[in-house]
């Protein structure tokens, strides 16, 4: 009869009426969106521990619970989003860099350094060289003589 999707796109409500006896009732249809581990474990995903792994990137930086709790947000629904049923910690890790540059480049670059598994100097100097080239850049005003 009727379908509607939840705001944070998770599940479905339906009305529904029964074919027999006509009465209406409703049920509520969520999907279990998988995360495979690296070890090949599956679990269901978590808003929650997506949040508590950036605050741990995010400690001692100006962000709010709020904020975080948005990022959380915006992690699932691009991962629900990808249509798929299982996702890999990889894709997982994927879909909070992007946000999370934009809430925070330092906590970016800390997130970053342990999801890519940065080795060396190096890897930090060409994630802040990648960082600076996509920063918009800021005029520098001349002094006029």
């Amino acid at each position: 009869m009727d379908s509607r999707a939840s705001d944070d796109g998770s599940s479905i409500r339906r009305r529904r009426q029964c074919p027999d006896c006509s009465r209406r009732f409703t049920t509520v249809e969520t999907a279990t969106l998988m995360v495979i581990k690296r070890s090949g474990v599956t679990e269901p995903f978590s808003r929650e521990k997506v949040i508590s792994g950036v605050r741990k990137a995010c400690q001692g930086r100006p962000v709010t619970e709020d904020a975080l709790a948005q990022l959380g947000q915006r992690v699932e629904e691009c991962v629900r989003a990808s249509g798929s049923a299982e996702l890999s910690t990889h894709d997982v890790g994927l879909a909070i860099l992007g946000p999370l540059k934009e809430l925070d480049v330092v906590a970016y670059l800390r997130f970053a350094s342990v999801y890519r598994a940065f080795d060396n100097l190096e890897d930090f100097e060409a994630a802040i060289a990648e960082l600076r080239s996509e920063r918009p850049a800021v005029p520098v005003p001349v002094p006029v003589p």
